[in-house]
């Protein structure tokens, strides 16, 4: 079922973005309703709109049918966030979301795989966690731009949903105190961005954890460009990772995010764990 829903989400992206007349900073969409196409459960589908409605890097929002589809279409504009998330030494890329609908997908896929707890690193606005909390995954929100955690904080007041943001660089913090037990972390950055320095310095914490190692899974955001990879273009860019820390792939799916819209491509996530 989640490979249809990722297939039919990348089919309707496909066709919103080459007709999108808008001139939104940024444009995501989420099905209205359950469908044939989206069999999403009614509750959580209606959650991931309230995420949108308040969320105040959205301004606007209609409907429209895409590919026999009802969609609604969030407009927004992330500026002010981008450009504060920019001024911190250690963060490995500036705030860039995911789609929220390809956020809930890569949480299914977590409790797909058997994961109890998600951490997201680099968690921008929260919707990774927000997600895997709907799935009632133990979450924990880890970002180090103190704007964004104050609007994690309002999200999860008006939305009701507690995602556990956290204010930390994640190269600092020690992961021993959050007693995680079969966790998967979402590792924000690209392997060229710094990405793979951060990804290094979390499993490097993770081997320091006495027994989780082996319960511990990883998801890293890839790219399928050629112009933003100048070596190896296996596993969106993570191959070099992959095989020094010997993590075996589980899964890998492909994702529209704001950062893709206009291009035909999507954002590949890497689902490893440790061998």
């Amino acid at each position: 079922m989640l490979d249809k829903i990722t297939s039919n989400l990348i089919k309707i992206k496909q066709e919103f973005a080459k007709n999108y007349t808008g001139s939104a900073h940024i444009q995501e969409l989420i099905p209205s309703l359950p469908s044939s196409e989206f069999p999403l459960d009614e509750n959580n589908l209606k959650s991931l709109h309230d995420f949108a409605d308040k969320n105040p890097i959205y301004f606007n929002s209609f409907e429209q049918e895409i590919s026999g589809v009802q969609c609604t279409i969030y407009e927004g504009d992330i500026n002010e966030y981008w450009l504060n998330s920019i001024k911190h030494g250690t963060s490995c890329q500036p705030f860039y979301p995911t789609w929220i609908m390809s956020a809930y997908i890569m949480a299914c896929f977590a409790k797909h795989l058997g994961y109890t707890e998600l951490v997201d690193i680099g968690s921008g606005d929260g919707r990774i966690a927000f997600c895997g909390t709907l799935l009632s995954l133990v979450t924990h929100s880890i970002e180090i731009d103190d704007v964004l955690v104050e609007l994690q904080g309002k999200i999860c007041t008006l939305t009701n949903q507690n995602f556990n943001p956290k204010c930390t660089d994640a190269l600092e913090f020690d992961y021993s105190q959050i007693k995680l037990t079969h966790p998967i972390f979402f590792i924000g950055g690209l392997p060229q961005m710094g990405g793979d320095i951060l990804a290094t310095n979390i499993i490097d914490r993770i081997n320091s954890i006495s027994d989780l190692k082996h319960n511990t899974g990883l998801v890293f955001a890839g790219t399928h460009s050629k112009r933003q990879l100048s070596g190896n273009l296996a596993n969106g860019g993570w191959s070099t990772l992959i095989e020094k820390h010997h993590l075996d792939v589980t899964n890998s799916v492909s994702l529209p995010t704001v950062w893709t819209f206009d291009q035909k491509i999507e954002t590949p996530y890497i689902y490893t764990k440790f061998k």
